[in-house]
């Protein structure tokens, strides 16, 4: 048998149920074309072979939820990688400020809120580093951002500014803004900023598509593509630059209403070679740190006592469930984010009342996030056919997780948090993604926490929902397959299917931890794209 490439010398992981693993892997053009024994006996060209030397294989990673454009784009402009605290993030916006003396605006992204007092920075802090041009820079994990005085000065935002019905200005006593912005508050100043276009993102899509790439991830599910987007990835397509195979999550606006239906539909049409705009992303509630996680019951003070405050519902249940409803019959899949528990029964009841009306499909709606589940709810989601999309590097007792959420949610709601193995022993199908830049998009990170639940030395954080690293595996290939509607072609090594793999330096399975292990070669459709050998 003649071959074009050859994968041998240790384990390779299909993800097929019968035969989870063989020995070798045989590759011609883009598709593979033997497995195990008949692989071991295919000829290729020398510089066609792969040696794993006792370590694994895996197919190509997909991550069914992430963010390659803007966090690409955000990796090209003011970022704080590498920062540990607030004078690190200080240090950094006035190097960035220094560099680039002409810009009009300093834009960035990626502090973290628990390098501040309650997760709230304050306008002065960055006044004096910048005081002279307007200053914002997003939070880690999207949901607030920073601003200078001079930024909030041009939006108009004083002590009348009223909050955005989804949002909230951090106020001092006298109702003046902090300087800290939450949730949509941050468009109150995002629109007097330079609007980034479908060249910045397509920049931001080639930077992130590498750093994807370099953690064996061979497809994705893009989780918020607006119209500037889409046309970066119809751009990259064209160019014959777009490597990964991708599934693209179009935004639902909440500032508008069904009237955006015909919109989608017409974009759902404009796709390109690796590109799918398939699914619809609907944005429920915020995050538990800034209290914007929509709950069932109210968040805690710092003394545990009740504040009346359960978060915010971005799109009202009721609204909600007729969304659903009009999607779900016009095919579209449904992402829903959901971090509080309220937030996660809302998008289950909508979907169950979407079944009622339009019958059953095959549209694989999935919810993302899942921080924390009722009980009653996590048998709802086999029963309904809905696909847990777990990111599981916040499984853990980082932090964000002691400080930020623990006192403010309380000991019921904090046993049930990311209840990923209760999950699937419920026999609900789990699929994974990273959520980056929120934070890294390391699949072999992201699987030792999914698998330890710890993370920096930490007790672990609810072992009782851990998953076996098989799992883990099964999630982050065929899983995210199936939530793409690529299972026929991707997530898994057989004949016949596309050779997409990640070479890893060990067996992390035979060696018991993932921590450590690193993708040193990533191959997509016979090819391969990264390599660090």
């Amino acid at each position: 048998m003649q071959a074009d490439l050859v994968v041998r010398g240790g384990r390779i992981f299909t993800a097929e149920e019968g035969s989870p693993f063989v020995d070798a892997a045989a590759v011609r053009g883009d598709r593979i074309i033997a497995i195990g024994a008949d692989a071991m006996d295919a000829n290729a060209p020398e510089s066609g072979v792969i040696d794993l030397h006792g370590a694994l294989a895996t197919p190509g990673f997909i991550d069914a939820h992430v963010h390659p454009a803007t966090s690409g784009l955000d990796q090209l402009l003011c970022h704080f990688d590498g920062c540990t605290n607030a004078e690190d993030a200080l240090a950094r916006v006035d190097e960035y400020a220094r560099a680039n003396p002409d810009l009009h605006w300093i834009i960035g992204a990626g502090w973290e809120q628990t390098w501040f007092p309650r997760g709230s920075p304050s306008k002065e802090m960055l006044d004096r580093v910048v005081s002279d041009r307007p200053v914002l820079v997003i939070n880690a994990d999207g949901h607030g951002s920073w601003a200078n005085s001079e930024a909030l000065r041009r939006a108009g935002i004083d002590a009348a500014t009223l909050d955005p019905a989804d949002g909230r200005i951090e106020r001092l006593e006298d109702g003046s803004p902090q300087g800290t912005l939450h949730e949509g508050a941050t468009r109150l100043v995002e629109k007097q900023a330079p609007e980034q276009t479908a060249a910045d993102f397509a920049a931001g899509l080639l930077r992130g598509q590498q750093e994807l790439l370099g953690y064996g991830i061979t497809g994705w599910q893009d989780a918020i593509v607006d119209e500037a987007i889409q046309e970066a990835y119809l751009d990259v397509a064209g160019r014959g630059e777009l490597i990964g195979r991708v599934a693209g999550a179009m935004w639902w606006s909440r500032h508008r209403g069904l009237d955006q239906l015909d919109e989608l539909v017409e974009r759902r049409e404009r796709g390109a070679p690796g590109f799918r705009p398939t699914s619809v992303k609907l944005m429920l509630d915020g995050v538990v740190e800034n209290f914007t996680a929509s709950m069932l019951a109210s968040y805690l003070d710092g003394d545990g006592n009740q504040t009346g405050n359960s978060g915010i519902d971005f799109i009202d249940p009721q609204e909600l469930t007729e969304i659903v409803t009009r999607l779900d019959a016009h095919g579209f899949q449904c992402h829903f984010h959901a971090i509080g528990d309220a937030a996660v029964r809302h998008a289950l009841d909508a979907v169950e009342v979407a079944r009622e009306r339009n019958g059953p499909n095959d549209n694989r709606h999935h919810i993302a996030h899942l921080q924390v589940v009722h009980p009653d709810d996590i048998p709802r989601f086999a029963a309904l056919d809905v696909i847990a999309n777990a990111q599981p590097l916040w499984a853990c007792n980082d932090e964000t997780q002691t400080e930020l959420t623990r006192p403010f949610i309380g000991d019921d709601r904090y046993h049930r948090q990311y209840p990923f193995g209760g999950l699937v022993a419920s026999g609900a199908r789990l699929g994974m993604g990273s959520d980056w830049g929120v934070t890294t998009a390391n699949v072999m990170e992201e699987i030792d926490i999914a698998v330890t639940r710890t993370c920096s030395g930490r007790p672990p954080l609810l072992p009782e929902h851990s998953l076996e690293p098989l799992q883990a595996l099964i999630a982050f290939t065929k899983g995210s397959a199936y939530i793409n509607h690529a299972e026929a072609d991707s997530g898994s090594i057989a004949v016949g299917k596309l050779a997409d793999l990640a070479i890893l330096d060990r067996d992390p399975l035979e060696e018991g931890s993932f921590r450590e292990t690193k993708v040193v070669a990533t191959i997509v459709g016979g090819v391969v794209v990264y390599e660090d050998l």
